[in-house]
């Protein structure tokens, strides 16, 4: 009994110190913001980082069909359909960044430019602007000042296109002048972008902008306020980096503490 008591005593004592390491550590790598389009809570999808920015879901929806991790993903299939996340100080002040997604394609190409993802800045759309090409099944990149990256990119670099209702791991990397491009953990091209792009206070889109939605499925979208290696890259897309909030691990943690004790 004094073994059990003691090893409750021990274990909670490592609870207060290292769960608030465990907090600090997640938010000093710089992840600024990630959803796991599990689930839908009255309109709104949770910022699972724990810092409250929530996006406001309009006509895309969860769906539990397919999906890469978890219980589900969010579901673009409407022209129409947006998520969007209102500004908030490190979406504002990054310059360096990377935006890591599951991304799947419901229909092709449809003659127009459609949105994927877009960080908007005042004056601009493009602090990324990610669309798919009007005429082709790839991903144009861009940042402003210039309107430079990928034209139109697929998972073998530039002219590739993408297959229909397959997934793919997707990221850019914006790391000082150099927009690096990965598509299933391998960097699949590098371009030229403006090292002070523009920025400021605006919201985060997945979807319709000004312009129409792609039609797509997108999964465990993380936005990170520093440039990540091509190792972490690697390790997101093989899920070894999911963020558990510290409520969560604490949950976790003193449930293994009652068994211990029984």
């Amino acid at each position: 009994m004094r073994c059990a008591v003691n090893s409750i005593v021990l274990s909670l004592f490592l609870l207060i110190i290292i769960l608030p390491s465990q907090a600090r550590n997640v938010k000093d790598k710089g992840l600024i913001l990630y959803f796991s389009f599990d689930k839908e809570n009255g309109g709104k999808i949770k910022d699972e980082t724990g810092e409250g920015n929530d996006g406001d879901l309009g006509k895309g929806r969860i769906t539990t069909k397919e999906k890469v991790h978890g219980n589900g993903a969010l579901e673009m299939k409407d022209p129409q359909s947006s998520l969007e996340v209102e500004s908030f100080k490190e979406l504002e002040d990054y310059q360096d960044n990377s935006y890591l997604f599951w991304l799947y394609f419901i229909d092709g190409a449809n003659g127009s430019w459609s949105q994927i993802i877009a960080k908007k800045a005042p004056g601009s759309d493009r602090s990324p602007g990610i669309w798919t090409c009007p005429p082709t099944l790839n991903i144009h990149w861009r940042f402003n000042p210039g309107n430079a990256g990928s034209n139109c990119a697929g998972p073998d670099g530039e002219g590739d296109h993408f297959e229909l209702k397959e997934w793919y791991h997707v990221a850019g990397v914006k790391d000082k002048t150099w927009l690096k491009f990965y598509v299933d953990g391998k960097e699949v091209g590098k371009y030229n972008v403006p090292e002070d792009h523009a920025q400021g206070a605006e919201k985060l889109y997945v979807g319709k902008t000004g312009y129409r939605s792609a039609t797509f499925i997108i999964d465990d979208l993380y936005v990170y306020d520093r440039a990540l290696t091509e190792k972490e890259i690697k390790e997101i897309k093989e899920g070894k980096l999911l963020p558990v909030e510290p409520q969560d691990k604490l949950a976790a943690l003193w449930s293994d503490i009652k068994r211990e004790a029984r």
